[in-house]
């Protein structure tokens, strides 16, 4: 004997939200359902499910669209920066998050600095690429270009 139920939460080796999966009766009774993790499947749950999952979908595009409006205008964005540097282009200080954070603002773009993914401060002179990730996943690429101070 099984019971039919709908997934209202990630569960690690059953499936995702929404997933509608056959499991045992003590098992949706006394863990998934107490633990709001499932309901069990019926004709109105799965038309508010089917709902939800309709709205989930339009908020995602949404959110997608939005997104990649941000990642043209940050792509369209080069950060100059001069900074004194050796002969061998080592720089004497260095790029971070925060001061592409501070160029981005001067720009009219509001991006949160731990969405810079920059591995470690920028401490080259020359072209770099630096990613900046956006939300569900878009990924805009920043062009940082670093000159040397003129002595």
């Amino acid at each position: 004997m099984s019971v039919n139920i709908i997934l209202q939460e990630n569960v690690d080796g059953l499936g995702v939200i929404g997933d509608q999966i056959t499991v045992k009766p003590g098992y949706a009774r006394n863990f998934l359902v107490p633990k709001g993790l499932a309901i069990v499947t019926n004709e109105r749950n799965v038309k508010e499910m089917e709902h939800q999952k309709r709205q989930l979908t339009r908020k995602l595009e949404k959110a997608t669209k939005d997104a990649e409006a941000i990642k043209a205008r940050v792509e369209k964005v080069v950060c100059e920066f001069t900074q004194r540097a050796s002969e061998e282009g080592k720089l004497f200080g260095s790029v971070t998050s925060m001061d592409l954070e501070a160029k981005l603002q001067a720009a009219g773009l509001e991006i949160d600095r731990k969405k810079i993914q920059l591995a470690e401060p920028i401490k080259s002179l020359g072209e770099h690429l630096v990613n900046v990730k956006l939300d569900v996943g878009v990924v805009a690429e920043l062009k940082v270009v670093v000159a040397a101070e003129e002595v």
